[in-house]
Formats: C-alpha cells, structure tokens, sequence
C-alpha cells in the first residue's frame, strides 16, 4: 500500500538514529527550536515549538527537551511523542514530521497547567544544543565587514543602496544603515532605502552587520550618493504629478483586494502614494486599535496571516513573525517599489466622530498627536488577545506620514459626529501641532514625515471648517473631493462627479456642486494650486425605478439601485460590464459627465474616457495631481488607474 511504502523509509532511519549510525544535525549547525505562546486562561495555557532546519542539509529526527516551572504540568501534547521526568519534558518527533528538509520547519504544539504566576520553559535545547541555535556558549564573534556597498537608484528625496551578504559563525541578523554618524535605518535585507533627504544633497553612507548577540561587524567601505533636484515632493511623474491611491484596510475581506493586487494590476509602479484607510480616534481624543477601546481593525491591519497567493512577494506569513496583516504587505510593497510612500489615514466618514474632541485644547492636541505618532510612525503596536503580532517598533517604517480625514469639521458628516463652531480654528492648530511632532521626530531618525489632509467640495463646508491658505503652511498637499457631489440619498438622478454644473441641473442653486466649482472656492480663498490633489472615484452612484425620459438624467427616482456591497454603490469593474447588456453609456462633453442607463436604473460613474478627461482638466489648471477613491474599484489590470497614469504623463 503506498502509505508503507512512504512510512518505511521514516522508521528505517529512525532506527539508524537510535543505533547511532546516523545522528540527526546539530542546533549549532541551524536547527532551532522557538516557543510560541497562543492562548493563556489564568490557569492554564496552550503554546508549540517550531523546530526550523536552518542549516544545508536535511535532519532526519528531532528531540525537543524543555524544563517547565515549578507548579507548571503539561497537560497535553499532539504533533510528537514525550516523557517527563519532574519538571523535565523530552520531546520526539512523530513517525511522520521526523524528516526536515533544509529550510523546511515542523511544529508540535502543547497545553500546560499551571497555579501561581506564569513563567516561559527553560533550558530548551534541540538535538543537544540550545534552542536558539547558538554553541551554547558565548558568541563574541563579530559578522564580516558588508562589502561591495552601492547606490541602485536615487530620487529627489531618497536614495536606494545595496550591498552583498556579511557572513557570521552563526547567522547576521540585521544591518544597520548610517548615513554619516547618524543611523539611518534597520533592514533584515541587503538592500535598503533611504528617505527624507534633501534634493540634489550628497550624501555618504556605510553599513554594519550584526548578530543576535548584539556583535557588530565593522562598517563598509563608504559610497557617496546624491539626491536628483526637485522639491522632494511628490517623487516620479511629469510636472510633479502626484497619484494617490486610496487602500482600504475591510478590502481584504469580502471584497478579496489584497495590497498584492495593487502590484498585479499594475498600479503600484505608476501611484507615487497610498493612503490607508482608516484608523479610529477614540472619545478620550487618541489613536487605538482595536479591542483597546473597541472599534478598529487590528486583524486585517497587523495580526492577519496571509498565504503565499496572497502576499506581495509569494511568502507565506508565519505564525510567530512579529508584524502581519496589511502593514507587513505594505511593507513589502514598499520594497518592491521604492519610489512609493505610503501615509496613514484618519477618521474617514464613520470614524470622525470624536475629532473634534482630539483638537479641542492644547493638551487634547498634543496628546492625541503623540498618540498617532507612536502607533504609526514610530510603529509601537498593542499585542492583543494574545497574538505574536506587535510590539514596540513592529510597524516601524511601514507609515511615511499621516493622512487627516476628519469629515467634518465645524459642520456635520456621518449622524452623530461631535461637531463645535472652533472646531475651524482647532483644524488649523491640530495640524500646526502634527506638523511640529512629525518634524521633531524626523529630525531625530534622519528623514521627513508627509502630513496630508482630505478636504470636502462643498463651499459651505470649506467656509465652516477651514482656514484657507492657513492649513497649506503645514501640509505637504491636500486632497479634493471630487465626488460624492450627488447621490440616491437624493430623490433625483445627478451626476456625483461632473467637472462642471450641467446645464438643467435641477439642486436647489446651493446644491449645485461640481469638481470646478470646488477647485476654484479653495483657489480663491488662497490655496496653493500646485497642493491641491482632486480626487476621481472609482465607483459609480445608482438610483432605481427612474423614469425612461432624457436618457435617465434629472428624473425622479424610487430609491437607490441594488449594489453588490451597498445599495446606490457599485464598483467600476461591475459597472463596466453593464455596457451592452440592456445599459447604454451617455456622456456630458461639456459638464464633463457620464452616465449608464437601461430605461429604468441609472448609474453615474468615471471611466478611462472621462479620467482622461479630468487629467486634462488638472494639467490645464496646475494641480499638484489626482486622488482615487479607492483602489479596490479598480479591474485587475488597473484599466482606471493607466488611464491617469497615461493622462498625467502625456
């Protein structure tokens, strides 16, 4: 039967091991044994080991032995066979997990009982030698010197270097990059990027290995490099074009948008940003994820575990690594497109409701700022409900800056928003002390941080809650919305995202939004032009039981269309593929339009006609370049997202 044929073998060399005709690798040579924690009761908890094979040929057996503390017992074990001796555990590979590839790892996993105070197993060794692969005793080897140090590619604010691999007794486990005396960052790779620097700036750089037990190789030989001129804002693209694309951190989920896909698609190499959506402000005025104050999402932003197909680079995550979810494949995203900066969004429609509260003192200011900051830039996560994931400096180097959505202030958004009449002035002051914190912090680590803000269409809004040109003395750039202007919140079909006021446009003469009228209430007011980012949507806004008369446009309607996540909502990658099935498509050339319609449900949206149509119009008037919401909307090719790419760059 085969199951003898393959088990045959597994007990063959067994009994060589036991005979002692063959003995399985030593732990000095790379194998290594890591406990993890899973769950813990107060009473009890349950953890496995990792038994990893890091050396150059395969182990065929395993022995595990760890010592447990006094009042601790186990309880039960799976995945291998074990004894006890007092507070001594011997634990074996099972027939069919004994063989382990190089590189390869098995895991067996175990629960524990325990009274009085908890504390980890010691005296863990793995084939006779410490579980941590060390010789057991002291290292005080240092790595070899990085060599061949080198600059593989520079924009107007940062540099990329690489170099080849140090070589140590037992393993190089980090570098560290210094730029001067000055240490300009941490990287596990041999390459690394250096940002925040000054356009057309030499600079002279070297790089350090080092161990896990903290020796250090001496530094490189050094290579001067220099920033391309510029402004350092925004990075590639035409005129200083930025494209900022929008991720949304529930994409992951129903949706099946992973940061990968912004890769696959091809959008990756043409945004020069993304935006992550959102991150929660709580009723104190602070930062948090969740399950500290309730409402957030830790999992899909660190915790989450995603498969091989799903991760940027083709890596399945691990359980134990320390940083997960959409943080770690952005991190990664990063690295396989340097140019890309990547900014931590704010608030957004359902979570701004207590920014009003973070901005109201200099105290309330000071602290939520502080408390942005250490989560996302410096990248001190929470661990929570037991998870590996995070830690002090886990997201370290994921965030190049935050992102303010606070929708509104000074007049209400989503029911139930805190809304006061300083919240105008207290706009301006909590992005004046963003700005003071970024800085300081960057001045610290060697690079400069972005602050960006999301700012609102309609006029009145503008005039109730910003201090125009005030905010632009502390932003890099804002991004305008650009649609959303009308929507089956209504009872009459509209445009949500026309350039200009459409001719017969029925709104009460206030309500008569559009993407110039916008643009030009911030120009007027003193906005710098060239800051000023409008957003395109990629979705379209629907009503239903629309009357067949002028093609669908400014009719009575019986309520919002169905919509596969959202009635009145639809992606354009759904959208597209109504054309020729009983939908035509109409356009507006003058206002600057579209629309699809079967004789009865009406769609407004964006596609590469009308994008293409919105570049020109951003090039015409010197905007600083375009803004979607949101990436996910998009085709797997990135049909939209070429056609502002090919816009912008034309």
């Amino acid at each position: 039967m085969p199951r003898c044929r393959w088990q045959l073998p597994v007990a063959l060399a067994t009994l060589l091991v036991a005979l002692g005709l063959t003995a399985p690798a030593h732990a000095g040579d790379g194998l290594t044994a890591t406990f993890t924690k899973t769950s813990d009761w107060g009473t009890g908890y349950e953890a496995r080991y990792t038994i990893k094979n890091g050396s150059p040929t395969a182990i065929d057996g395993w022995t595990v032995e760890f010592t447990l503390p006094s009042g601790h017992r186990i309880s039960s074990l799976w995945d291998a066979t074990y004894t006890v001796s007092g507070q001594q555990v011997t634990v074996r590979n099972a027939s069919w997990n004994g063989a382990v590839a190089s590189g390869a790892q098995v895991s067996f996993g175990f629960g524990v009982a325990y009274s009085g105070t908890y504390a980890d197993p010691g005296d863990c060794t793995v084939n006779g030698r410490p579980c941590d692969g060390s010789s057991g005793t002291p290292d005080t080897e240092s790595p070899t010197a990085p060599a061949n140090l080198r600059n593989t590619g520079a924009t107007s604010n940062s540099i990329t270097l690489a170099w080849d691999a140090a070589s140590d007794n037992i393993g190089v486990t980090a570098y560290d990059v210094l730029r001067g005396d000055t240490k300009a960052g941490t990287t596990s790779q041999t390459s690394f990027t250096v940002t925040g620097l000054a356009a057309g700036t030499s600079y002279t750089f070297t790089v350090k290995a080092r161990d896990a037990a903290g020796n250090t190789s001496p530094a490189s030989s050094p290579v001067t490099a220099s920033t391309t001129e510029g402004n350092g804002d925004p990075g590639p693209g035409p005129g200083g074009q930025r494209k900022v694309g929008y991720f949304t951190q529930w994409g992951i989920y129903d949706r099946g948008y992973f940061v990968k896909n912004i890769d696959t698609s091809g959008t990756a190499a043409k945004l020069t940003h993304i935006n992550y959506a959102f991150g929660n402000v709580s009723a104190d005025g602070r930062c948090f994820e969740a399950n500290q104050q309730g409402v957030g999402d830790a999992w899909a932003d660190y915790q989450r575990r995603f498969s091989a197909g799903q991760t940027v680079d083709g890596v399945a995550d691990r359980y134990d690594q320390p940083l997960a979810g959409n943080f770690n494949q952005l991190k990664k995203l990063k690295a396989k497109h340097p140019h890309l900066k990547v900014n931590f969004s704010l608030g957004g429609w359902t979570w701004s409701k207590y920014f009003s509260n973070a901005a109201l003192t200099d105290a309330s200011r000071k602290a939520f700022v502080a408390s942005c900051i250490d989560l996302f830039i410096k990248g001190n996560l929470p661990r929570i409900g037991g998870e590996p994931q995070g830690g002090p400096g886990s997201a370290a180097g994921v965030f190049d800056g935050i992102d303010i959505d606070w929708e509104w202030p000074g007049s209400e958004g989503n029911a139930g928003n805190i809304v006061r009449p300083e919240d105008r002035q207290n706009f301006t002051l909590l992005l004046a002390e963003f700005r003071r914190q970024l800085d300081a912090y960057g001045a610290e680590v060697g690079r400069k941080y972005e602050l960006t803000a999301f700012l609102p269409a309609d006029p009145a809004k503008i005039e109730a809650g910003f201090e125009v040109p005030k905010i632009f003395s502390y932003l890099d750039f804002a991004t305008v919305q650009g649609y959303d202007l009308h929507g089956a919140w209504e009872k009459i079909t509209n445009h949500q995202s026309a350039l200009y006021v459409p001719e017969g446009d029925p709104s009460e003469p206030e309500r008569r939004f559009s993407v110039d009228k916008a643009i030009s209430t911030y120009v007027d007011k003193g906005a710098p032009k060239d800051e000023l980012v409008l957003g395109v949507p990629f979705y379209g806004r629907g009503w239903t039981g629309v009357p067949n008369v002028n093609d669908g446009l400014f009719q009575p309607a019986s309520g919002p269309a169905p919509g596969r996540w959202e009635d009145g909502y639809e992606d354009y990658k759904r959208l597209k593929n109504l054309v020729g099935r009983g939908y035509t498509v109409y356009r507006d050339t003058i206002a600057g339009h579209a629309w699809l319609f079967d004789g009865s449900t009406f769609w407004t949206f964006d596609d590469p006609t009308e994008l293409t149509r919105k570049t020109s119009y951003i090039k015409s008037k010197g905007l600083g370049g375009a803004m979607i919401w949101s990436l996910d909307g998009d085709t797997a090719n990135g049909e939209l997202m070429s056609a502002i790419h090919n816009g912008l760059s034309r």
